[in-house]
């Protein structure tokens, strides 16, 4: 079955937010406007995800509901804490236990886990910039393969400023 994975980094964020921590720190406007042109951009290329995982952090929360805007349906979404600072471990431990029934699913967090994501299951260098959406495809009959090293094809990267 061929598998679809996103990689996406959240959303360019306001780093003059008052939040007390960055945790929580709020996109800014160029982040708001990027979130949706990204959505539209993964809808109109056919990648839309059934199922997201992302950081818990503030930024890619609304990351995601500017993404949920421009998806034809609902996209159910599970924010975790471990992909707030993790990385390549963690994100390996959530999706080689996704059930076979999923086809197209969305990682969303931070760099610079997220570069190292795509960099090992593609080969290739990606730079992910704020909103940076990597397209990776492989033909896997199930998720828990999912991170052979280089065994992915990277489709496609979509860059915000690009849209």
């Amino acid at each position: 079955m061929k598998r679809r994975l996103i990689v996406m980094r959240h959303a360019k964020s306001s780093w003059s937010s008052p939040a007390p921590t960055d945790h929580e720190r709020p996109l800014n406007k160029r982040g708001q406007r990027d979130a949706p042109r990204v959505g539209a951009a993964l809808v109109q290329a056919g990648w839309v995800p059934q199922l997201v995982l992302s950081s818990d952090s503030q930024r890619t929360r609304e990351t995601f509901a500017g993404l949920l805007g421009s998806f034809p349906e609902t996209v159910g979404v599970t924010y975790l804490p471990s992909f707030y600072h993790g990385g390549t471990n963690a994100v390996r431990e959530e999706v080689t236990r996704l059930g076979d029934e999923l086809e197209c699913v969305l990682v969303l967090g931070h760099n610079p886990g997220w570069e190292q994501i795509v960099g090992a299951l593609t080969g290739e260098g990606v730079v992910m910039k704020t909103a940076t959406a990597a397209l990776l495809a492989r033909d896997l009959p199930h998720w828990h393969r999912a991170f052979e090293p280089a065994s992915w094809t990277l489709e496609r990267v979509i860059y915000p400023r690009e849209l």
